[in-house]
């Protein structure tokens, strides 16, 4: 058992504690979490059989539920809306809005393209958290940013790895290309991904020279990592996602050492595009002075140097590339080949299966999907509006069967959590600053933050098992990795101080319009809460303890405002330590 974590707040956050339950209880919700995700101690891993297909909800719960798949909160009209457009053509509706403001327009419009700004804005990457936050809190296209983050966490490129000037606005710009593509084609995004700025810094392809004569070797770590992570995985599989097997009943390597060397002479001879950048001379404090260029190369593909692009030959995968090929074609045979394989399909959409709807997807889900992948019924391969579709709309998405099976779902990651409180209790920023910074620290915060992976491998593997847990045979829980004790202390802490208080002195605040109208009412407060943040899969034993809770400190027509919102941060914060809520189904 986890120790309980120590619930940190002044007098002034909560000044009856007799409101709130134990940290003890807190703390062992949220460890509940953890064992009933991770199989609750059932070893029978009983699979998921699917219900019939539906296109409709019926009601406001089922709903919700579909909304906190495909986006990040379930407001009252979005839940009115799905009930009465059917989610085939709600989704379709919200995948042809417009994209809204960039988040380099964003960055630019607060001041962070200022050259000449004290601030030296041009070696920082804070000032992209803040638009990563503002993206995912205030765009009005949820359903686009919620898929463009579910692609950053597979074509990773983290804030964290870079650094060179204007690492703000490069990050922005790979957000920026993500949510572009999000609806579009699989081969374009790879492309885009392959000769953006920050991905080539990276992942090592900026400035990657060809061999030569002292017997330098094109780098390999582009080549390694978009085949192992961006494609075709380290396995054979079949089109269901299972690996394939031999006949001595061993899994099969999709790629060798050869392949990674020979693959990595394409991408060499690639480098930041610097043909539209303006150069200031800026005087530096304490006497000389720094050129730094205008931000003109993060928002550009990068640019081929020729003379440093191998002309050998390239085998790798079964396919050749002749000799002398010019850089663009090698490219593009590479990546055609990498876009074509038969694992390409599975691999990509079994984790975009995980990010957004079940961490152990059945067999038949995974090929459903990758069938879409292949062939979006128009004869198009790679069409990701179709795949996310197909993704959200299957029956195992849908049905409520998976409702009480201990496998099905996945635990909600921090940062949505997060994301989802804001977007559900009307949060704002008055100066429109959104500063809202690096959350990665697990002791404080809540232990990640958007384009803040710790590597190129995300903040957890796909196929991550909890050490000593109950789950059943090939059953994995990918968001466990970062679960800890400090973790499970340093969510609840920050959500307790977030939840009641806000950000930056109250520049950051939730309204709590609707559940402070209800708050004599502890009963009806709790419902709504199970609607909006569990879509309705609070268990009724811990809505009893939560109602009890919040009835130990009476309300009356005589208490204070103050009294009042206290009682709406407890109910928010009891729901958001849940188990029924940390856990996603």
């Amino acid at each position: 058992m986890m120790e309980s974590p120590v619930l940190d707040a002044s007098p002034e956050t909560f000044p009856d504690r007799s409101s709130l339950p134990t940290a003890a209880w807190v703390g062992t919700a949220l460890t509940s979490a953890t064992f009933a995700a991770c199989g609750g101690g059932s070893t029978s891993g009983a699979a998921v059989t699917p219900g019939p297909s539906v296109s409709t909800s019926a009601s406001d719960e089922e709903a919700a539920r579909f909304l906190l798949q495909a986006q990040f909160s379930a407001s009252d009209a979005d839940m009115a809306s799905v009930r009465t457009l059917g989610y085939a053509v709600w989704l379709e509706r919200q995948l042809a809005l417009p994209l809204g403001q960039t988040g380099w327009d964003w960055l630019d419009s607060r001041g962070y393209g200022d050259v000449l700004s004290r601030s030296n804005y041009y070696d920082s990457t804070y000032q992209a958290d803040y638009m990563m936050w503002n993206q995912l809190i205030t765009a009005s296209d949820a359903v686009r940013k919620r898929l463009a983050l579910a692609l950053s966490e597979y074509f990773v490129v983290s804030l964290s790895g870079l650094s060179f000037t204007w690492r703000a606005h490069a990050g922005a710009q790979y957000w920026d290309t993500l949510v572009a593509h999000a609806a579009g084609n699989f081969r374009n995004l790879l492309e885009a991904v392959t000769l953006h700025p920050a991905m080539g810094y990276y992942l090592s392809t900026k400035g990657n020279k060809k061999e030569d004569a002292s017997g330098r070797q094109p780098d390999e770590n582009y080549a390694r990592e978009v085949m192992q992570l961006f494609t075709i995985g380290l396995v054979q599989l079949n089109a269901d996602g299972t690996p394939k097997l031999d006949a001595a009943g061993n899994k099969q390597d999709t790629y060798g050492a050869s392949d990674v060397s020979n693959l990595a002479r394409v991408f060499t001879g690639y480098d930041f595009d610097q043909s539209q950048n303006v150069n200031t001379v800026i005087p530096q404090t304490g006497g000389g002075s720094r050129t730094v260029s205008s931000a003109a190369f993060a928002r550009l593909p990068m640019a081929l140097t020729a003379s440093n692009h191998s002309t050998l030959a390239v085998t790798f995968l079964g396919t050749t590339i002749a000799a002398n090929a010019t850089a663009a074609a090698a490219l593009k045979t590479a990546l055609d080949t990498l876009f074509n394989h038969p694992n390409t399909g599975p691999f990509f959409c079994r984790q975009m299966i995980q990010r957004l709807t079940t961490s152990n997807p059945t067999p038949a889900y995974v090929a459903r999907v990758a069938a879409v992948f292949g062939n979006n019924g128009a004869g198009v391969r790679g069409d990701l509006s179709s795949v996310f579709k197909a993704i959200l709309l299957d029956e195992e998405a849908r049905s409520s069967a998976g409702l009480t099976q201990l496998e099905y779902g996945k635990l909600r990651e921090p940062m949505l959590r997060l994301v989802q409180w804001a977007r559900s209790f009307g949060v704002t920023s008055i100066s429109g600053d959104w500063k809202i910074g690096d959350l990665s620290n697990a002791a404080t915060q809540l232990g990640q933050s958007p384009l803040r992976s710790p590597s190129v491998f995300n903040f957890f593997r796909p196929g991550y098992v909890p050490p000593a847990t109950a789950l059943s045979a090939g059953a994995v829980a990918p968001e466990f990795q970062g679960v800890s004790e400090s973790s499970v202390g340093g969510y609840l802490n920050y959500m307790m101080t977030l939840v009641s208080s806000g950000l930056n002195s109250g520049d950051i605040n939730a309204a709590y319009t609707a559940e402070l109208a209800l708050v004599s009412d502890a009963v009806a407060l709790v419902r709504r809460l199970n609607l909006l943040l569990c879509a309705g899969q609070l268990s009724s034993v811990n809505q009893t303890l939560i109602v009890n809770a919040l009835n130990a400190t009476a309300l009356t027509s005589a208490s204070t405002v103050a009294a009042q919102r206290n009682r709406v941060y407890a109910a928010v914060l009891l729901v958001m330590a849940s188990a029924d809520y940390l856990v996603q189904k």
